[in-house]
């Protein structure tokens, strides 16, 4: 008898963990009904790629955070869009410049994180963004960025954002620019579960071979698939090379029209366009019925 009452008592704990456990989960794994996205931050606003975009994005309401990944030599992941340092947004230590044609010089994939702190990204003005203010920053680490994030959102007594986090590969740059997949991922995944934000970070990528190792690896991840907008093959053809249906179909905006949401929908994907920078278009989209936007300017939501 007491043998058993041991038994049912253990039973009954147990039942009450993976109940709280599932609730949490739940809780966690909400995704926004309209997900208002801020491409690189906010880059219309603030150096792309920073801290200080991500947490300004948060002060304009976001729900997801959306940024771009690379890996440094000393496998540390670090935010940044390009592999190298891009000379228009690059100020060189003691003030040089790095001139255009020069930017190969200074591969991510060959630096130590170390190295490029010393590098600013954020002081040299930004003719395609003049409304990007200027100060000094440098690119940050994932891991860095995440901590900053939930911290602020905690200090501000606001919901924790989603991170939405774009592996920058192509086949033609694995070990050159990039690990290959499987390694990138793996390396982004574990600062992912490291942060325990697992359950707010989506992984997306124009690059398929990206997906399909989190897919293999990390089924619980959801994913969106990146799609250019000289990409006419539609939704069908795209799912069926991918090998599954991903969480979010991400498209460039002008590829977006009522069949393509009855489409997205149809195979039960969020729809969510980039980058869509003016209010008119913002407005268009809505009312289309896309599941959220993708934009320089969360100002405009």
């Amino acid at each position: 008898m007491k043998a058993n009452k041991e038994v049912l008592e253990l039973f009954v704990l147990v039942t009450l963990v993976i109940s709280c456990h599932a609730y949490t989960m739940t809780k966690q794994t909400q995704f926004p009904v309209f997900d208002k996205e801020g491409h690189r931050g906010c880059r219309g606003l603030m150096p792309e790629n920073t801290i200080p975009a991500m947490l300004k994005a948060l002060d304009l309401g976001v729900t997801t955070l959306e940024m771009d990944a690379h890996i440094t030599r000393d496998s540390q992941v670090i935010i940044s869009h390009d592999p190298y340092y891009n000379p228009e947004l690059t100020t060189l230590p003691v003030g040089s410049i790095l001139k255009p044609g020069e930017e190969k010089k200074l591969v991510l994939f060959n630096m130590t994180y170390q190295e490029t702190m010393a590098i600013d990204v954020g002081l040299k003005p930004y003719p395609r963004f003049p409304q990007q203010a200027k100060l000094a920053c440098h690119k940050p680490l994932l891991a860095d960025l995440i901590d900053s994030c939930e911290q602020y959102c905690k200090r501000q007594k606001r919901p924790l954002p989603f991170y939405n986090i774009e592996t920058k590969s192509l086949p033609a740059t694995d070990n050159l620019y990039h690990p290959k997949p499987s390694v990138f991922v793996d390396l982004i995944m574990k600062v992912v579960q490291e942060k325990g934000v697992g359950q707010r970070v989506i992984i997306q990528s124009f690059d398929i071979r990206t997906l399909q190792a989190v897919r293999e690896k990390y089924p619980m991840i959801r994913t969106a698939l990146l799609v250019e907008g000289t990409d006419l093959r539609g939704p069908d053809q795209q799912i069926r090379s991918l090998g599954f249906t991903p969480y979010i179909y991400s498209p460039e905006q002008t590829l977006v029209n009522q069949l393509l949401v009855q489409d997205c929908h149809k195979f039960h994907m969020r729809l969510v366009p980039w980058t869509v920078d003016n209010k008119q278009d913002i407005i268009r989209l809505t009312n289309l019925g896309v599941d959220g936007i993708i934009t320089d300017y969360p100002n405009l939501f």
